[in-house]
């Protein structure tokens, strides 16, 4: 119960995405390595796995540290590790490059607020590539950073790096995103990750750890309008508790706001804290609250300011990628969810279908879409649902997309029109 009055904010998401064997839990080895954030137990128990499969210490294996994935070179799972440096607590999201795993993928991206994309030098843009780019794209991460990886198998090259720098620029730029910087690194050797690199005097930008650093995030801006989704609803001592994370802006003890979708207005009591009260709080902390009046309150409602209200609506197009080997057709109901809201839907039309890797639009006015594909579709709900433009609040404009029967998810999209 204590868990969910935490007064600490949250570390900030990173998700860490590319092709297979571009080098991503390296990557994500030399960061927690560099920044000591393993005890030297597992150092130790990575020395001799590396050994006993007649490798050097492999930086891989402090994340692929099961049997099964030291022996197969994979990663077969979303897996979340820490690390910090001095300005920021991190947890890096490494999501799966291959495929078959991209619903992992995919729930991994859902959570971050940072997303690093690792090309590797030599092979260059593979469609894996380019379709996670996009899936970053759908998701509303604009916060992105490429790391063209092992520099140091095209012998530290300018041109190389300059040459995929701009071919990746170019795609991006038709996905509608651009890169805050494009970093040459080798995450083997550590060379700009951590540290600057000593062969690569030609790059003036900053290491990766530095450019994260530099990056202001959403979570810290305290002008945002508010939005703070109810997760759950408890009773403690005959007193109601709303309990959950304040997504953006902040919430003062005193002040009228608006619950949604009933579009009434509450009085904020107290704001709890570890079963303490607290006068303020803002974006990223877990709280409860209580309110000044009786009020039927429940999971999925939504606390906002009056003077910045999201939209409250039957339906909304979203660009949505699907990812289960079950056709979504038009007519089918779904379960969708936005924050902490859970509501059926019916997909009412298709507007068009596209493939993700490539952009080429398959068909307009489709009646389903596809495993991998990419489309435009109009939902329609019975219920009100509480939502943004992805560009506007990210926090409730995103949407991910559940199977009726099974509760499997399915897709995941970013609100476009309401």
């Amino acid at each position: 119960m204590l868990n969910l009055f935490n007064k600490e904010k949250e570390s900030t998401n990173i998700v860490i995405i590319g092709h297979i064997d571009h080098g991503k839990s390296t990557l994500i080895g030399r960061i927690i390595f560099d920044t000591e954030s393993l005890p030297d137990e597992k150092i130790e128990e990575v020395k001799k796995a590396s050994g006993e499969l007649g490798e050097k210490f492999e930086f891989a294996f402090l994340l692929d540290h099961l049997k099964e994935e030291r022996e197969n070179y994979m990663t077969i799972d979303t897996t979340q590790t820490f690390f910090q440096t001095k300005k920021r607590k991190y947890v890096i999201i490494d999501a799966p490059g291959h495929v078959e795993f991209i619903k992992n993928m995919i729930t991994g991206a859902t959570q971050a607020e940072v997303a690093v994309l690792i090309v590797d030098a030599k092979e260059g843009l593979k469609e894996q590539t380019k379709r996670h780019a996009y899936i970053i794209s759908m998701l509303g991460l604009s916060k992105l950073f490429v790391a063209i990886n092992k520099m140091d198998l095209v012998d530290y090259n300018q041109d190389v790096f300059k040459h995929l720098e701009a071919e990746l620029a170019q795609f991006l730029d038709l996905i509608n995103i651009s890169a805050a910087y494009f970093i040459p690194i080798s995450a083997k050797n550590g060379d700009n990750v951590l540290k600057r690199s000593a062969h690569i005097p030609w790059y003036k930008g900053p290491t990766l750890l530095e450019a994260l650093d530099s990056l202001k995030l959403e979570s810290e801006d305290k002008h945002r309008p508010l939005r703070f989704p109810i997760q759950d609803i408890y009773t403690i001592n005959k007193e109601k508790i709303a309990v959950g994370k304040i997504e953006s802006g902040a919430i003062k003890k005193g002040e009228r706001l608006l619950l949604l979708p009933q579009e009434k207005e509450v009085g904020i009591q107290a704001i709890k804290v570890f079963n303490k009260n607290k006068d303020m709080a803002e974006t990223g902390e877990n709280i409860g609250i209580t309110f000044s009046e009786a009020l039927a309150v429940e999971r999925g409602n939504i606390i906002c300011d009056k003077q910045h209200l999201p939209k409250i609506s039957h339906k909304f197009k979203a660009n949505v990628f699907w990812m289960s080997g079950e056709d979504l057709k038009v007519n089918q109901k779904v379960i969708i969810r936005c924050a902490t809201q859970e509501l059926e839907a019916i997909v009412e039309s298709i507007e068009k279908r596209l493939n993700s890797s490539t952009l080429e639009i398959l068909e307009d006015e489709a009646d389903a879409i596809r495993l991998n594909e990419v489309a435009r579709v109009t939902f329609k709900s019975e219920k009100p649902i509480v939502l943004e433009e992805y560009h506007s609040i990210e926090e409730l404009g995103r949407i991910v997309i559940e199977d009726k029967a099974s509760g499997d998810i399915q897709g995941a999209g970013i609100i476009k029109e309401l």
